[in-house]
């Protein structure tokens, strides 16, 4: 954040764009008349808009300009909304009494907004039969199809395969 704006001693130009502390433009005065009108009312000259022709330099408090920033970044944070995934693990093999219950937790978590990824992981000699997985997602993304859509189709990665479901607007 500091490399976007230039203070004092940095500023480079002999002619300036001058804007005062209660943002009034003063016009364009050599860079030493800036530099000590921000001297006598103890603030800073920031180089504001280096690309424009003269750069426009302002006349402010660095210090507090740089905590009004982070303030109003951390509350730009605060103010997200932070999306939760929750995940289910199944197998090849899992029964489908297993699966419903799996599948009614996907559902709730679905009805409250969160995302659900369907894991199904393969052991051993399972791998070679990745239709089998690829069905029972089929079957939980139908089951699922009223609360939620299916956000990634599934894939397989490695030993695994994956299915992101999100809840439906």
């Amino acid at each position: 954040m500091r490399d976007k704006y230039r203070v004092n001693h940095q500023i480079r130009a002999s002619q300036v764009r001058l804007i005062d502390a209660d943002g009034n433009h003063v016009g364009v005065v050599p860079l030493s008349e800036a530099l000590a009108t921000a001297q006598a009312q103890h603030l800073d000259a920031v180089e504001i808009s280096p690309a424009a022709d003269p750069p426009v330099v302002r006349v402010m408090d660095y210090g507090k300009f740089l905590y009004q920033q982070a303030k109003q970044e951390r509350e730009a944070r605060k103010a997200q909304k932070q999306i939760e995934v929750k995940e289910i693990r199944l197998r090849p093999k899992t029964t489908d009494h297993h699966r419903s219950f799996k599948v009614r937790d996907a559902r709730r978590w679905l009805e409250d907004g969160m995302k659900v990824k369907v894991r199904i992981r393969f052991r051993g000699r399972e791998i070679t039969y990745p239709e089998i997985a690829r069905a029972q997602l089929d079957e939980i993304a139908t089951e699922l199809a009223d609360v939620g859509m299916i956000e990634q189709a599934p894939n397989l990665e490695g030993r695994t395969m994956l299915m992101i479901l999100a809840p439906k607007k």
